[in-house]
């Protein structure tokens, strides 16, 4: 009886293969991207972008145009808070030379679209008259704005490198008709 049943099971497991179906190897291409193309433009199957090159695509910070622009902008500071995962930059408080000012600036993600609305910028300013007695505000001003359109504008120039990278490694890849 466990012969019969181990019998069974292995006849379904390789039943599961499929028929053997010959080619002819005049009209298949030998080259394996060649195939995947070809494949491709006939609609038989599809392909998920770099799936066994690297071991797979991840959104970590260095693949998010946003946090990376960030990350560049933000390099003439000391940073005390870089937390991806909560989605937010924190500089320590810095001045330009010998002033009583300083100032710390904070980027929060909201989104990882490039959009305006997708960052937000707080700068906060301390100025201190002795070492004890300081005085902290938030500034809202064009600085906000220039920082949060600076950001953007690298985001863009990351996100489109890297959009011809991935064409370049991946080529064009044609959709099937009636996907």
């Amino acid at each position: 009886m466990k012969k019969l049943i181990l019998f069974i099971s292995i006849m379904l497991f390789f039943n599961s293969c499929g028929i053997y179906r010959p080619t002819d190897a005049r009209k298949v291409p030998v080259n394996a991207d060649e195939r995947i193309k070809k494949n491709m433009e006939e609609g038989r199957g599809f392909r998920i972008a770099g799936l066994g090159k690297k071991g797979g695509d991840f959104m970590f910070s260095s693949a998010n145009p946003m946090w990376r622009a960030s990350m560049d902008k933000l390099s003439f500071a000391p940073l005390s808070v870089v937390d991806y995962g909560g989605g937010i930059i924190i500089t320590d408080w810095f001045s330009e030379g010998d002033s009583n000012e300083e100032i710390k600036i904070a980027v929060r993600f909201l989104s990882n679209e490039i959009r305006s609305d997708a960052i937000k910028i707080i700068i906060h300013k301390k100025k201190c008259e002795t070492f004890n007695n300081c005085k902290i505000s938030t500034i809202e001003n064009s600085t906000n704005n220039e920082i949060k359109l600076a950001i953007l504008k690298q985001a863009a120039r990351i996100e489109k490198q890297d959009l011809v990278k991935t064409k370049k490694e991946i080529g064009d890849v044609k959709l099937p008709k009636n996907f």
